[in-house]
């Protein structure tokens, strides 16, 4: 079965850095795409940025855009990082990974088209 579990959140002070991982297991397609999305208190659901498999081509929302860099880690096929810097309070919010089969359509972040979830995780930023 199909599993993406998120790690790496945490509290930090605007202008630090963290490191997301999203380590998947169970997916046996060659072609797909991996988003992350954030949901902030009050607000809908938002795709920050996404990374289509095997070509590796990486997109990302402007309010995120030079600031997050969404990777493969290199020695395990299998976990995706987002690396966040500079982050602001407004960054704060669950941070979700999720898998689409239309990887080259990942950027659309439309939800009912990634049809694998992780758990989530938390990203507070204040001082």
């Amino acid at each position: 079965q199909f599993r993406l579990v998120e790690s790496g959140g945490g509290l930090v002070q605007p202008g630090a850095s963290l490191r997301l991982s999203c380590a998947i297991s169970g997916f046996t397609l060659d072609h797909y795409g991996i988003g992350w999305f954030r949901q902030s208190p009050g607000k809908e659901r938002e795709g920050i940025g996404c990374i289509s498999i095997p070509d590796g081509t990486t997109h990302y929302a402007d309010s995120v855009k030079g600031r997050f860099v969404i990777s493969r880690d290199n020695a395990k096929n299998t976990v995706y990082l987002m690396q966040m810097n500079n982050l602001k309070p407004e960054d704060t919010g669950v941070y979700y990974c999720a898998a689409t089969v239309m990887g080259d359509y990942c950027s659309n972040y439309i939800l009912s088209e990634y049809h694998y979830w992780g758990q989530g995780t938390q990203v507070t930023v204040s001082s």
